[in-house]
């Protein structure tokens, strides 16, 4: 039952979750969902426990986190007094030592706890961080990891591994998160402050399922944060333009702008319809869900050059590990669960190779040759119909 609500109502079992309950004037069901939604009573809620407790508003405030920017403006003022406050509490350093498992000429993967990994890291030292941690969906991994933690639970470990990541990544370098709305939303507020959010990436959710009572969850929610105002670097890919792959017409009308398009492509936007699951056995490194080698190419190539390093703190299968050696970036690695299919996988990296080949060869045309050939075939405009040097001046996307 670990929570602030509880532990401010000092309420550690279900006979105290009633008892309090009866003393607070607030039914059982409600406080329980305060706690497992990690929302902090107010209104009238509110006052009951203010005086139940015999606390102030500003003190009740304070045990729960509800530090508004007028609240963190007083706080600052008086930082001294409440840093001797902090300091007074003693320190305990762990001695870390972590050897990693499996190196490359590229890499190093450890066996390993990743906030333990990144403790050991100097400050400042990678170019870039991925992380995909567990969605605390109470899904069974390989690794046994509890999976299914409360709510409060899941975000003080989150925001211990995403202070790490804010502490390890370059001036310039660049962080992306990915993770279900619900959680990317906390973890967002963590950055904030920090790194400095470019995008919030909606990655189009296939084979998603209804949830009654909900709007139909359609999307995983990927962030972008970079450390400082602007990325050192940034490669953003073009893509081809959305068409009907029967007669090749474009699915959306660019009126009185067609000669103004690109013929390396369509700007990227925030919005990726073009990943899909691993869901072939032929392509699956191991029984849990895999993310693409598209998605991993397409944010290493974003966000960093070939011989920058890319750490990624939850291995899974191995998939950021793949993609940098065949990228050429260096990398660090981390998975406290089994190893030895990453391993493997990183020994035998031929039809991975072939898989990011092709990707590369769909990257930065207006059209596909197949599509090009259709269109051409029913008439429709392509970028050679619009040549010429005021045009090439012209191009907007």
């Amino acid at each position: 039952m670990e929570n602030r609500l509880y532990e401010l109502l000092e309420i550690k079992t279900k006979d105290d979750l009633g008892t309090v309950s009866k003393k607070v004037k607030i039914r059982v069901p409600k406080l329980r969902k305060y706690a497992q939604n990690m929302v902090i009573p107010s209104g009238e809620d509110a006052k009951k426990i203010q005086q139940y407790l015999g606390i102030s508003d500003l003190v009740y405030r304070l045990k729960l986190g509800d530090i508004d920017l007028n609240l963190k403006e007083k706080i600052a003022q008086h930082a001294s007094e409440i840093a001797e406050l902090f300091e007074k509490e003693t320190t305990v350093i762990e001695d870390i030592s972590t050897v990693p498992v499996f190196e490359t000429e590229l890499g190093k993967l450890y066996h390993d706890d990743s906030i333990q990994v990144m403790k050991n890291m100097p400050d400042e030292s990678v170019d870039l961080v991925f992380a995909d941690p567990p969605f605390n969906l109470g899904k069974d991994y390989e690794s046994r990891i509890d999976d299914k933690l409360s709510k409060e639970t899941y975000l003080r470990w989150t925001n211990q591994w995403v202070k790490e990541a804010v502490r390890i990544v370059k001036p310039g370098g660049s962080v992306f998160i990915w993770n279900l709305p619900k959680w990317n939303v906390h973890i967002s507020n963590m950055m904030e402050g920090h790194l400095t959010l470019r995008h919030w990436v909606a990655v189009d959710m296939k084979y998603g399922l209804p949830i009654n009572g909900k709007l139909y969850p359609s999307h995983y929610s990927l962030l972008y944060y970079v450390k400082g105002s602007k990325p050192n670097v940034f490669n953003p890919e073009r893509i081809p333009l959305d068409v009907c792959h029967t007669c090749g017409h474009e699915l959306k009308d660019y009126g009185g702008y067609k000669s103004k398009m690109n013929p390396k492509g369509v700007n990227l936007s925030d919005v990726w319809n073009d990943i899909y699951p691993v869901r072939h056995s032929k392509y699956k490194n191991r029984g849990s869900n895999e993310l693409p080698l598209k998605l991993l190419d397409r944010i290493i190539s974003i966000a960093t050059n070939p011989g920058d390093t890319v750490f990624d703190p939850f291995g899974g299968s191995g998939t950021t590990y793949a993609v940098a050696e065949i990228l050429k970036r260096k990398w660090i690695g981390s998975e406290i669960g089994p190893v030895d299919q990453i391993i493997d996988r990183l020994k035998h990296l031929e039809m991975e190779s072939r898989q990011i080949d092709e990707i590369h060869s769909k990257k930065n045309h207006l059209f596909l040759p197949n599509i090009e050939a259709l269109r051409r075939k029913n008439g429709y405009w392509l970028p050679e119909d619009f040549e010429g040097p005021q045009v090439e001046q012209e191009r907007l996307f």
